[in-house]
């Protein structure tokens, strides 16, 4: 698999690996009750965020599947972190990986995790040639599968609870697209 090209820019954003000088911006996000409520693992504290950091830092190429690539979301000037999106080299013989992402509520409604989760499809698909890529999220989180919809991804699952989580039962969604999908979408 081809090392990706960063940083990776849209039009309003620039993808990158994560930096140490990047720990504020995380922990500011991953500190929030109300961004992990959907997200395994439970609100951070200041050390913990510190491990993330240097996870993520880590994390900023994908040799084989079970490796992920975890980037940083800032506006194309740089500063703050936004969020993060996420690739995971899920299966070789399959060709697939998982889309993921996480933003601070101050960056929701704005269209850059859409941004940012496009830009992650195009190098999936294009850098290293994945044949599907997928997502999922906990059935209430309306804002994620919204998302994955507006990506033209489609529901191919909806799995009645399937895991107990944070305590309770919950619903999972699963959503995907095939390159070849992806390709015609952008012609």
């Amino acid at each position: 698999m081809p090392a990706p090209h960063a940083p990776i820019h849209t039009a309003r954003l620039t993808l990158r690996p994560f930096e140490s000088g990047d720990l504020d911006d995380l922990f500011a996000y991953i500190s929030r009750p109300d961004v992990v409520r959907y997200l395994y693992g439970n609100v951070k504290d200041r050390a913990e965020a510190q491990e993330l950091l240097a996870r993520w830092m880590a994390g900023s190429s994908m040799t084989q599947a079970g490796e992920r690539l975890v980037l940083a979301v800032t506006p194309r000037d740089g500063r703050p972190v936004m969020g993060e999106v996420m690739l995971m080299w899920r299966s070789q013989e399959h060709q697939q990986a998982e889309l993921g992402y996480v933003f601070h509520p101050d960056y929701h409604g704005q269209g850059f995790a859409r941004e940012a989760a496009q830009a992650m499809l195009n190098l999936g698909f294009q850098e290293f040639s994945f044949h599907r890529i997928f997502a999922r999220c906990d059935a209430r989180n309306t804002a994620s599968y919204t998302l994955m919809q507006r990506l033209g991804m489609r529901r191919e699952a909806h799995f009645i609870h399937n895991e107990l989580f944070k305590g309770e039962w919950s619903d999972e969604l699963h959503y995907a697209i095939l390159q070849t999908e992806w390709a015609d979408k952008a012609r």
